[in-house]
């Protein structure tokens, strides 16, 4: 007896985008893929569509944070599987959505980045160590807030120094960081925006050791000034005009002298946190990296050159799905982008490298312990998402710089999930899966309909000098806040499911985890000493000279402003006066407010 077989549509519920059609070898008037048949598909989804209408469900699917209608079920009908190739490929290859490398955690695991940043430069060690014994193998060192405002420790009040990240002001302060730490076998991302006096005090600790600038490895993890005047104000130093020259300087140093050095993180965190949807943060991060490409091959460097040093940075929220979804969409686009818009023939620079960190945003003062939960599921996410690097939040990290035994935790989450949850043994193993495939298409839609506004603006440059960017992102940082105000949206312990008794507000860590207390006063007075110290052993002529030669650079066509930054602290000179020299020469950054 003859089956009789039901034959699918040729195209998904959501048809890929035109750029990514235009892109395809074949013309748009090539004959349709093959058709797919389902023996008894169609009459038994009727059945269960009748079935599931009568079930009492919701009629009105609900919408992710980007806006993307979610459907009860998804089946062969939302995702077209002939479009394997186009749409997936194989890990390592065109169109990446599946990896940028051909073995992922099978060959190599994610880079284990945990943010340090606390107290003095011995404090920072000490906690790395610690971390170093429990599994982690890189580092991200966060300094003080007084060091992202771009001041030494004798400008502040002592009681606000150390309290959300190490003082690091001289070459001392670096070189007591990472005592005892190999430089040269030892990756670390430093949270060093524009003038990268971080990274100048490291290579000048490396000069002291003899450790050779080619060997120092890591990244210039705040590099993205576009982000900053945008979302993060508090990094934002220098007027516009020159950070951007600034940034253009210290990646065309790194082409030249730093070869394991990634110059260029391009920062989709700080918006995500600001209020952006995934979407929005995924298209206006591609949009700045679009610009910052453009800057620099506007100034000469080959699009092959540059484009494998770049990076990403984001942050994962609980969206579990969405935030997968967003990392295989950026992953797609940009290798689309970098080809077709660049040229780039560089297999290296196609891949969409980028670290990310589980979102702090979704923690919450109540029950924190409950954190944990949050972190492991983000943490998965970005697994399954195919990131390079990882950081987990601690659960108290929305009470104050985590305490040792919430940071172990953290440590231990990924470590559980790399080794008893065996999360590394399948690469991309939510690939295929219609819900994912067709989610990714959507969000690939959405980042590039925001990209699309962007390039319509004029570029992501002038668009965040216009204010667009950030009147974006806060109408969805309203629009989210409103869902959780309403109820709309559930955050476990504060809109919903709250303990009852009295004082729960009040008890924000459990007993076994006092949260972190600020250094004594008195101990970060003792570091203002050392840094006066350091300013009356040093050669007042010598540093005068790597000041005036750092402006000259900075007031100049041709010379490096970075490579004038390191000679100036290679002279003495401290972070806050390098900051200084160059906001008298570029202006002091004041990042456009709007209403």
């Amino acid at each position: 007896m003859t089956r009789s077989r039901t034959r699918l549509p040729s195209a998904p519920r959501h048809a890929p985008a035109a750029s990514q059609r235009a892109s395809e070898s074949e013309p748009e008037s090539a004959s349709e893929p093959e058709q797919l048949f389902l023996p008894g598909f169609e009459p038994s989804h009727a059945a269960w569509q009748k079935a599931y209408g009568e079930s009492g469900a919701a009629a009105r699917n609900p919408r992710n944070r980007s806006g993307i209608e979610i459907a009860p079920l998804y089946t062969p009908a939302d995702w077209d599987s002939t479009r394997y190739m186009a749409d997936l490929g194989h890990p390592g290859g065109p169109p990446m959505t599946r990896g940028i490398y051909p073995s992922m955690y099978r060959g190599r695991t994610w880079t284990q980045r945990q943010l340090i940043g606390f107290g003095l430069p011995e404090d920072f060690n000490r906690r790395l160590r610690t971390l170093i014994d429990h599994g982690v193998n890189a580092a991200s060192l966060i300094p003080c807030n007084s060091v992202y405002r771009g001041l030494d420790a004798d400008a502040v009040p002592p009681v606000l120094l150390g309290t959300c990240g190490t003082v690091v002001n001289t070459v001392d302060d670096m070189a007591a960081c990472y005592e005892g730490i190999p430089l040269g076998d030892f990756s670390t991302a430093l949270n060093d925006p524009s003038p990268f006096t971080l990274l100048a005090l490291l290579l000048n600790v490396a000069d002291r050791r003899g450790v050779p600038r080619a060997r120092i490895s890591g990244t210039s993890n705040q590099s993205d000034y576009l982000s900053h005047f945008v979302s993060n104000h508090m990094f934002f130093r220098i007027a516009l005009p020159g950070a951007r020259r600034i940034l253009t300087d210290h990646i065309a140093y790194a082409l030249e002298a730093l070869p394991r050095w990634n110059p260029l993180s391009v920062v989709g965190q700080h918006m995500q946190q600001a209020g952006a949807t995934p979407a929005e943060a995924m298209g206006l991060t591609l949009s700045s990296a679009i610009q910052y490409a453009e800057d620099c091959i506007a100034r000469g460097m080959a699009a092959d050159a540059i484009l494998p040093r770049f990076t990403f940075f984001f942050d994962i929220s609980i969206s579990f799905f969405e935030e997968i979804a967003k990392f295989r969409a950026g992953r797609r686009i940009w290798q689309r982008v970098v080809r077709e818009r660049f040229g780039a023939r560089n297999p290296k620079s196609w891949r969409f490298k980028f670290h990310a960190q589980t979102s702090g945003v979704d923690l919450t003062r109540e029950q924190p312990l409950n954190n944990i939960a949050r972190v492991a599921v983000q943490a998965m996410a970005g697994i399954f998402g195919g990131l390079q690097s990882l950081h987990t939040d601690a659960y108290d990290e929305a009470l104050s710089v985590p305490s040792e035994e919430a940071a172990r935790i953290a440590v231990a989450t990924q470590n559980i999930l790399k080794e008893e949850a065996h999360l590394t043994e399948v690469i991309d193993p939510l690939g295929g899966a219609y819900y994912v495939e067709t989610l990714t298409g959507e969000m690939e839609a959405a980042i590039e309909a925001v990209m699309g506004r962007i390039e319509e603006a004029g570029g992501m440059y002038r668009a965040v000098e216009t204010g667009l960017v950030q009147r974006m992102i806060g109408a969805s940082a309203l629009a989210w806040q409103e869902r959780v105000e309403s109820g709309a949206q559930t955050v476990v312990g504060v809109n919903r499911y709250r303990l009852e008794e009295a004082g729960d507000e009040a008890r924000p860590a459990p007993a076994s985890a006092p949260a972190f207390r600020p250094p004594p006063p008195e101990i970060m007075a003792r570091q203002v000493a050392r840094l006066e110290a350091h300013k009356r052993a040093r050669s007042a002529d010598a540093v005068r000279r790597g000041l005036d030669g750092l402006a000259r650079a900075a007031e100049s066509e041709g010379e490096n402003v970075f490579a004038a930054v390191i000679e100036a602290i290679g002279a003495g000179a401290t972070h806050g006066e390098v900051c200084a020299r160059l906001r008298a020469v570029y202006g002091k950054g004041e990042p456009l407010i709007v209403p």
